[in-house]
């Protein structure tokens, strides 16, 4: 009476589910009894097949099977349920009235956890079913906390992971602007020391070609009063070719003066490209942009020797003026054009044309187009160089990642390209491109 007074007091704290899988009715009534008043809900089956059928529509936390039954016993019983991932992790203590050791064995290594043996005591019953379902309980916050932990830790991760392409993204900015800055000051200091000596001579040129004329018609108005100079004269004149030297002389001054107004010119081109952003967008001639950037990349568009000349096609729309940064979007198209005359300066190598591809392969092209929308304004750049395989083009844009592996100048490039008109102008890079089938770069900004 004292031990039943011990387990009612301890039935409100168990809600377990217990399933007793046995063919003896004596049995499963001394075990219904004994866990129904210990507090557990109690299940019984008479056969390991209609066991295992209960055990997978309402799972117990713990199996009592007996070992000897018809059909199904209770060996092959554990072994199914074991085998199924849905039930694995259930506890099964075996019920016996055998003491064979090897059957004990047996009976662990298909994965139960205990034994129970005939005649049932029932202090040993209830102690080793808490034992069990303790662990079962254990192992289930275990595995929650498992859980719990690798969602923490993969959370975790991705944050670090979006801080370090953060941190990739600001050292790139900070590249990017480092770059636009030496390359201003550079410029700024070139500028400065040029346009002395170049606005020296321009001024010079002007006044030069002023006594240039004056002197030519001196020369001119003297041969008219004095047909006849004399000799040494006449022989001076023609040794000298005084015709062509009046005839030239004019040519030459302007065509001096030509030249120093180009060099003021790349000047300015330089100057305008390697200008600093503020802090707003202002209004920017895409096409003043281009231009200058061709400018600058002019020596490196001409003819090598094993390369032809670089032939640029440009095929403008009418566009407005756009609201955006110009030194960030000089530096866009910086970056592509030198991406694409490397493309083309590993492409159009004479000693390696296939003869096939020799007519196209004879003439390396750059084109260059613009249009724009309601929406935005697209610029496309262009080549006929080799191409790239979709394995390329999916990483073109990452950080130092080259096209070309013999190349390391541009390297950044791209992705700094990427960044300043996806993430600073709101718009789009795309790269479309094939083996054999040229690249083509295109950037759409929005145009408000």
């Amino acid at each position: 009476m004292v031990e039943d007074s011990n387990i009612k007091q301890q039935s409100f704290l168990n809600t377990e589910t217990i399933l007793v899988i046995d063919d003896s009715p004596t049995n499963l009534e001394v075990l219904y009894a004994t866990l129904s008043c210990a507090g557990y809900e109690v299940l019984v089956e008479m056969d390991g097949i209609s066991g295992i059928e209960q055990t997978k529509n309402n799972p117990p936390d713990l199996i009592l099977l007996d070992i000897m039954m018809p059909k199904l016993d209770g060996f092959e019983t554990c072994r199914r349920l074991q085998a199924d991932p849905s039930t694995k992790d259930i506890p099964i203590i075996f019920i016996t009235a055998l003491s064979d050791i090897e059957e004990k064995v047996k009976g662990l290594s298909l994965g139960a956890v205990d034994y129970i043996t005939k005649p049932f005591q029932q202090n040993e019953v209830l102690a080793r079913v808490k034992l069990h379902l303790k662990m079962r309980r254990l192992n289930i916050e275990l595995d929650q906390q498992k859980q719990q932990l690798e969602k923490r830790v993969e959370e975790r991760t991705y944050e670090l992971s979006q801080a370090l392409e953060q941190l990739k993204k600001t050292q790139l900015q900070l590249i990017q602007a480092e770059k636009i800055s030496s390359l201003g000051q550079v410029v700024a200091g070139i500028s400065h020391e040029v346009n002395n000596p170049i606005g020296l001579i321009s001024t010079n040129l002007y006044y030069a070609k002023s006594y240039v004329e004056e002197l030519i018609s001196l020369v001119k108005l003297y041969q008219n009063n004095f047909p006849y100079p004399g000799g040494d004269i006449e022989d001076k004149i023609e040794r000298m070719d005084l015709d062509h030297v009046l005839e030239d002389l004019p040519k030459l001054i302007s065509s001096m003066k030509l030249g120093t107004d180009n060099i003021r010119g790349i000047m300015q081109s330089l100057r305008n490209f390697s200008r600093a952003d503020g802090e707003r967008k202002k209004p920017v001639d895409i096409h003043q942009g281009l231009e200058t950037t061709l400018l600058i990349l002019q020596h490196r568009l001409k003819a090598k020797a094993k390369r032809p000349a670089i032939q640029v096609v440009k095929e403008y729309g009418n566009l407005p003026k756009i609201e955006c940064y110009s030194g960030q979007i000089n530096q866009v198209f910086m970056n592509i054009l030198v991406n694409s005359i490397d493309s083309l300066d590993n492409s159009f190598v004479i000693n390696h044309w296939a003869l096939k591809d020799k007519k196209q392969r004879a003439n390396p092209q750059i084109r260059i187009s613009t249009n724009i929308d309601k929406e935005a304004v697209k610029i496309t750049i262009a080549n006929n160089g080799k191409g790239m395989s979709d394995v390329l083009q999916s990483q073109i844009f990452q950080p130092f990642f080259s096209t070309e592996p013999k190349i390391h100048e541009n390297k950044l490039g791209l992705a700094i390209s990427y960044q300043i008109i996806t993430e600073n102008h709101c718009g789009k890079l795309q790269c479309v491109s094939s083996p054999e089938q040229g690249t083509e770069f295109i950037i759409q900004i929005p145009v408000s």
